[in-house]
């Protein structure tokens, strides 16, 4: 893959773009402000993950080593620079989607979310859970966005209340499978400070709380019945991985229940969308 694309992750990018396309499903709206919107999430996105790889070459040297960065396709100055025009990028759409909306909410929102990913890569990740609570509310609010551009904030809300319960469980899962990198280089994550099993149990708990409550979405008539079938497997899923990472907390065990919840949450976005039919 080209370092440029790769250093993106273009994967998780396109998750947070999914939030918005959701929005777009649920309210049966297509329009050129919406089609913006998701630009200015995957580029936004991208950039935040490319200013990440940037602060986290060291650590990424050891946990991650085929990485753009610590594999030497991109310079750390080069990188550093594409990440802030990706941002500036993704302002100025911003300020257009405002404009044909009518509202200055979408602009708001990327600008913060632009300056927060920059300060979650340069220290807010480093500092306990409020790093995990930090990428959470990114992904949150790439439901809120599009809800700001499609006058559907109620909508929104529900959905970005599930994603960021899910989120923050796979992020503080994911420190515990960077455990050992982590360490080495002195960061301060929950599962360093606190140990892995009381990081297993909040990611559990969180894990859910966002399954229990995910039938809101049915009993407050939001989605239609069929919403039920596709989040039950998903559901199943997710009580599957709190099992497991409450039963084995080494770095090959939340590594696989990271992509479990992964898929899970995958599982749950179509729900969403079947629901919405």
């Amino acid at each position: 893959m080209n370092p440029y694309l790769e250093i993106l992750r273009p994967g998780n990018a396109i998750m947070a773009v999914i939030a918005v396309i959701l929005i777009a499903i649920i309210g049966k709206n297509y329009n050129i402000p919406i089609i913006l919107g998701i630009i200015a999430v995957f580029l936004a996105t991208g950039a935040g993950n490319a200013i990440n790889d940037y602060f986290d070459y060291k650590i990424d040297a050891i946990n991650k080593p085929n990485r753009p960065i610590p594999s030497g396709r991109i310079s750390l100055k080069t990188a550093r620079i594409y990440s802030i025009i990706l941002f500036l990028i993704a302002i100025v759409i911003g300020f257009i989607i405002s404009f044909f909306v009518n509202s200055y909410l979408p602009t708001i929102i990327v600008i913060f979310n632009s300056i927060l990913m920059y300060y979650y890569a340069y220290s807010l990740k480093s500092s306990v859970l409020f790093g995990n609570m930090a990428i959470a509310f990114l992904t949150a609010s790439c439901f809120i966005f599009a809800g700001t551009i499609l006058d559907l904030i109620n909508i929104s809300l529900y959905l970005g209340f599930f994603a960021f319960s899910m989120t923050l469980a796979r992020e503080i899962i994911k420190d515990m499978e960077d455990y050992k990198g982590d360490k080495l280089e002195g960061a301060k994550t929950l599962p360093i400070k606190y140990g892995m099993k009381i990081s297993a149990i909040l990611a559990a708990i969180f894990i859910l709380l966002a399954s229990l409550l995910s039938p809101i979405l049915y009993l407050n008539g939001i989605f239609n019945v069929y919403y039920l079938i596709p989040l039950g497997i998903a559901i199943l899923i997710f009580l599957i991985a709190a099992f497991k990472i409450l039963s084995d907390q080494s770095s090959e065990n939340s590594r696989f229940v990271s992509k479990l919840i992964k898929i899970g949450m995958l599982i749950a976005f179509i729900a969403f969308a079947i629901g919405s039919f």
